[in-house]
């Protein structure tokens, strides 16, 4: 999990456990870290000497926000402006979304999620990191959505979360060996054009 999940997780939990008497109160280290996390700075545009600039345990967060600032209130046109920006933050923010919705909910929460949109580019954008791993279970995972999404079709219905056959792959996911923040991280500091655009 990278840091900023961790914290902003962590922080939620704690947080919910502010509100039952019985459960500790937040404590100043995690209350700092959140505030830290909040009060962020966040990037319009990147050069190379900026991502330069940014330290490895922040980079991939920078890029993310850098992404979430150019979609700004559109997200009508989500698909279209990400498919704007330079081709390592569609990577990035791709893989990111599927890293994060598949971490905290697994893939068939990604699926009914708006991340969802981009599973047809997902695999593809775990390739441009050298994530092979990753990819390949990606597009094993869109298999299997959409034998789920046929196999409704034919019952005629919805099916939830109890007749999705996605369950078995979300620890395969968890327990990929690939360190899929280096590899990311790597490649932001070998290609940094690729991210600013520049």
């Amino acid at each position: 999990m990278t840091r900023a999940l961790a914290i902003v997780v962590a922080a939620a939990a704690l947080m919910c456990a502010c509100h039952d008497s019985r459960e500790p109160r937040i404590g100043d280290k995690e209350l700092a870290e959140l505030e830290a996390f909040n009060n962020r700075k966040r990037y319009a545009d990147f050069t190379p000497a900026i991502l330069a600039s940014i330290p490895d345990s922040d980079v991939e967060q920078a890029i993310v926000d850098y992404v979430h600032i150019k979609i700004g209130d559109d997200v009508e046109h989500e698909r279209q402006i990400v498919a704007k920006l330079p081709i390592g933050a569609q990577a990035l923010y791709i893989t990111w979304s599927v890293d994060s919705e598949t971490r905290s909910g697994g893939f068939y929460q990604y699926f009914e999620s708006d991340s969802a949109e981009y599973a047809d580019q997902a695999a593809e954008a775990f390739e441009f990191f050298s994530a092979h791993d990753h990819a390949a279970l990606m597009r094993e995972a869109n298999s299997v959505h959409a034998l789920d999404i046929e196999r409704q079709r034919l019952k005629g219905q919805n099916g939830g979360f109890e007749d999705s056959q996605l369950g078995p792959l979300d620890d395969r996911f968890k327990d990929l060996k690939e360190d899929l923040s280096a590899l990311r991280i790597a490649k932001i500091r070998s290609m940094p054009e690729f991210f600013s655009g520049k």
